[in-house]
């Protein structure tokens, strides 16, 4: 075993590689492309780019169909495009393990939109598990591909850009021989119409319930007792945040989210006075944790936008937030995002101006066209979407 410093991504990269994964498949997207460009070093590993993030996970699908464990990766907003195969795969299951990673980008320093995409893993009804740092990230993984093939079940990892970007210390085993499966004909496991996916869908219910015995039990999912006036809920980055403000809290660290631990978290709920949840984005413990008939404080004191900090969590539950020295930035020249110099897409943009066009955009380099002195971007909705609007927007005789 070997200590080394890594950021989450290649924990997830170096985690599954320990777990014997023989295909990874992914779109790049911040935070998770350096996912891929980790695991693709590893030779035991066939590593690809895909078209989109659909084709990356029906590609590990097909991988672990074929008795290799797979991992897909993805940002937030390629789910979306990935809902479709992961919805249904829910019902399919798995042959050998099958891991999906998504990462979430708060704050949204790369991304179009902000959305949660843990609510996927209630939809899809598949089990979620989400590091706190880079040593849950690799050990985290690992155990995703045993539940996995435990469960008949694609399992989702969910991080965010702190978890992905940070580095923290991690203890490195090494790689897990796994032997390929064959693959045994069964229609009505493998094949989807109506009549087998009805079918599908009781065990699928099925297995929800033995998942929701499991999070009472994993180590995952663990109760750190402090003082008991204050007792919080956290996952995530967000714990980490919330260890720092209530360093004297009990805490109930939930490391699977999907489904949540019902009798722990009641059990954890009655040993304190009072319970926080601390999460980022959407109330979605919050909620759940409620409906149970658990009284919380959790989204009255904090955000549903951006990421949070320390300062954040300090100043939403009523604490005096620090003090901090901070750097006088007033006087550096202001350095706005720009088009390389040689980018072909400058090219493109000056010989159009003239003709003063309406231009419809994609996700990319050539969204900075929007900026001064091009001035040239007119609307950028998602990846792909330039097109279909362009065709929708001449459709309707708009002008230009």
């Amino acid at each position: 075993m070997k200590k080394v410093l890594l950021t989450g991504n290649e924990a997830v990269a170096r985690g599954a590689w320990e777990a014997g994964v023989g295909f990874a498949a992914a779109y790049p997207g911040t935070p998770s492309t350096e996912i891929t460009e980790t695991i693709a070093q590893y030779d035991e590993v066939k590593a690809e780019w895909a078209p989109n993030e659909k084709v990356a996970l029906e590609s590990a699908i097909g991988a672990s169909f074929g008795g290799v464990r797979a991992l897909a990766c993805m940002k937030h907003v390629g789910l979306n495009v990935a809902a479709d195969p992961f919805c249904t795969l829910s019902y399919v299951g798995v042959n050998a393990g099958l891991v999906l990673l998504c990462a979430d980008d708060p704050s949204m320093h790369s991304s179009q939109n902000e959305q949660d995409t843990r609510y996927y893993a209630r939809l899809a009804k598949v089990p979620m598990l989400e590091p706190s740092d880079s040593q849950e990230a690799l050990d985290f993984i690992k155990l995703a591909f045993e539940i996995s093939e435990a469960f008949d079940t694609p399992v989702m990892v969910r991080v965010t850009t702190r978890v992905s970007h940070s580095r923290t210390l991690v203890s490195t085993g090494r790689r897990k021989a796994v032997k390929q499966k064959e693959f045994a004909r069964n229609p009505q496991k493998y094949v989807m119409v109506p009549a087998f996916a009805r079918m599908r869908h009781r065990f699928v219910v099925e297995r929800m319930g033995r998942l929701a015995q499991y999070s009472e039990t994993t180590p995952m999912n663990t109760i750190i007792k402090g003082s008991r006036k204050l007792g919080v809920v956290s996952a995530g980055v967000a714990f980490q945040y919330a260890r720092e403000v209530f360093p004297d809290a009990s805490f109930l660290k939930l490391g699977m989210t999907h489904p949540l631990p019902e009798k722990l978290i009641k059990k954890f709920a009655r040993g304190v006075d009072k319970v926080f949840v601390v999460e980022e984005l959407e109330p979605f413990m919050e909620d759940q944790i409620k409906a149970m008939g658990v009284a919380v404080t959790g989204k009255a004191a904090l955000p549903v936008t951006d990421e949070l900090n320390p300062d954040v969590v300090r100043e939403g539950f009523g604490k005096k937030r620090r003090r901090h020295p901070v750097e006088d930035t007033s006087k550096l020249p202001p350095r706005p995002p720009n088009l390389c110099a040689g980018c072909p897409h400058r090219g493109f943009y000056t010989a159009a101006k003239p003709l003063k066009p309406i231009v419809f955009g994609d996700i990319g380099c050539y969204t900075l066209g929007m900026l001064p002195p091009l001035s040239m971007h007119d609307a950028c909705v998602c990846m792909g979407a330039s097109i279909g609007i362009a065709h929708g927007y001449s459709r309707v005789g708009a002008n230009k």
